[in-house]
């Protein structure tokens, strides 16, 4: 699933892959963001990226879509 990550007072966002389970990746989101810890998120390649909780802008979670193969819609 793909995840984008917006960082206060900047313009860019983060996105990455990940294949930890939404709703595990959402409950874990919401207590560090109780307790202003540090949030950790690791992709599909092993990168490993940390936002501070005070820091966070937005958080999108997307869902998870199987690649369409072939030219029809």
């Amino acid at each position: 699933m793909e995840i984008k990550i917006g960082v206060k007072q900047t313009q860019r966002e983060i996105t990455l892959e990940s294949s930890e389970d939404p709703k595990e990746l959402a409950a874990r989101i919401e207590e560090k963001l109780k307790s202003d810890e540090l949030l950790t998120f690791t992709d599909t390649k092993g990168r490993q990226v940390f936002v501070p909780a005070g820091s966070l802008g937005y958080l999108e979670i997307g869902s998870e879509a199987s690649r369409r193969v072939g030219f029809s819609a």
